[in-house]
C-alpha cells in the first residue's frame, strides 16, 4: 500500500519508515508537522495517512485535526491516528463519523508489530482499527448515564470486539462462539440501545460512541 506519515519525533518517523518498507508498502512522505501532511495528501493522495495527535507548532491536537479534515476532504484516503494519549474531543468527532477506513491506536501499540500492521491493513481497506483503551477511555466519558447497563456480560464482551473493528466472523473465532451467535447479540445490542438503521451512519460504531459528549 502507498503510505504517509506525519510524525515529529525523527526517531519514531524513521523507524516507521524503515518497518513499512521492510514490509512492501511504499511510504510516499513522510514528514514532521501536520500542515506538510496536508500538501502531500493534497498533492498526490495515499490509501492509508499515520498521524500523530501533538506535531508543531503548539504539540497539542494538530495532528488529530489534520486527520480530521483529510476525512472530511478525501473520504478515500484512510487514516490511523497514533498517539500516547486518547485526545478525546476531536477523537470522538473522528470516530463517530463514517467508520471506513479509520483507527486510532496508542503508541505502545506499536511494540507489537505485526498488530500495528494488521490494523493499517484494515484501514487501508476501509475497516477499523480501534485501540481497546481509547474506546475504555471514550466510554469513561459516559458515567454519568451509562447506556451499556442493559447488556449482558457477553454482548458487552460481543461490543468490545465491535469497537475494536474486528468483523462478525473474527468476533466469533476471537469468543468461540458461532457466527449466527454473535448476529444475535449484535442485534440485541442494537434493540437495548435503541439503535435504528440510518442512512450516512454505521449502528457498529454509535453502539459504543452513540452517548459520547463532543
Amino acid at each position: 500500500m502507498r503510505v504517509m506519515l506525519a510524525e515529529d519525533s525523527t526517531l519514531l518517523r524513521e523507524g516507521l519508515v524503515r518497518l513499512l518498507a521492510e514490509e512492501g508498502h511504499e511510504v510516499v512522505a513522510a514528514v514532521g508537522n501536520a500542515e506538510a501532511l496536508l500538501a502531500a495528501v493534497a498533492e498526490d493522495p495515499p490509501d492509508v495517512v499515520v498521524a500523530d495527535v501533538r506535531m508543531p507548532p503548539t504539540h497539542t491536537d494538530e495532528g488529530l485535526r489534520a486527520a480530521l479534515e483529510i476525512r472530511e476532504r478525501r473520504p478515500a484516503v484512510g487514516v490511523l491516528v497514533l498517539s500516547q494519549y486518547v485526545e478525546k474531543r476531536y477523537a470522538t468527532e473522528l470516530l463517530t463519523g463514517d467508520s471506513e477506513g479509520v483507527g486510532y491506536l496508542l503508541k505502545d501499540r506499536v511494540v507489537q508489530v505485526d498488530e500495528f500492521l494488521d490494523a493499517l491493513e484494515r484501514v487501508a481497506a476501509g475497516r477499523a482499527a480501534f485501540d481497546p483503551e481509547v474506546v475504555r477511555q471514550l466510554l469513561g466519558r459516559t458515567t454519568h448515564t451509562d447506556p451499556l447497563a442493559r447488556l449482558t456480560a457477553r454482548e458487552r464482551a460481543v461490543l468490545a470486539e465491535m469497537a475494536q473493528g474486528h468483523t462478525n466472523a473474527a468476533i466469533a473465532r476471537r469468543l468461540h462462539i458461532s457466527l449466527s451467535g454473535v448476529e444475535k447479540h449484535i442485534n440485541a445490542i442494537f434493540d437495548k440501545l435503541e439503535l435504528t438503521g440510518g442512512e450516512g451512519y454505521s449502528r457498529r460504531v454509535l453502539a459504543v460512541l452513540r452517548y459520547l459528549g463532543s
